[in-house]
């Protein structure tokens, strides 16, 4: 099972263009990366740069409205994220509770849909989602 852990630091959607943690939560969080990886349960994680430096597409009467951050409305925002496979949602939630999150984070957990988790006419639908998921080349 597959499991999207998203860190929400809170006052992040406020953070300056170019905001970055400490070398030592970083150095704490390396040492939380690697016992995933080590475990072999680590698929991929990334830290995102805060929401003052990212835009948003909207789309109002079908056409794209371009919005540059920070965005006002923003309550919770996304500081990055680690994808995991796990063998239940337990284990997920296991593992989010040994993170060296600080006292404003909080990890949400979100599982993955598989393609078999969908009825036999949307999972037709979707044909050839798996073979995109796995094509796209690593930049």
């Amino acid at each position: 099972m597959r499991f999207m852990m998203l860190m929400i630091p809170r006052g992040y959607e406020t953070a300056a263009p170019g905001a970055t943690p400490s070398p030592e939560a970083v150095a704490a969080m390396m040492k939380y990366n690697e016992a995933l990886k080590e475990a072999g349960v680590l698929i991929t994680l990334d830290g995102l740069h805060p929401p003052s430096m990212g835009v948003r597409v909207s789309f109002e009467n079908g056409k794209p409205v371009v919005t540059d951050g920070p965005f006002t409305e923003s309550k919770e925002v996304i500081g990055g994220y680690w994808m995991i496979d796990v063998t239940s949602r337990e284990e997920a939630i296991a593992w989010a509770k040994r993170c060296p999150a600080a006292n404003n984070e909080t990890i949400e957990i979100r599982q993955v849909f598989e393609v078999t988790d969908f009825p036999p006419d949307v999972q037709k639908a979707a044909a050839g989602f798996a073979e995109m998921q796995h094509g796209l080349p690593v930049r």
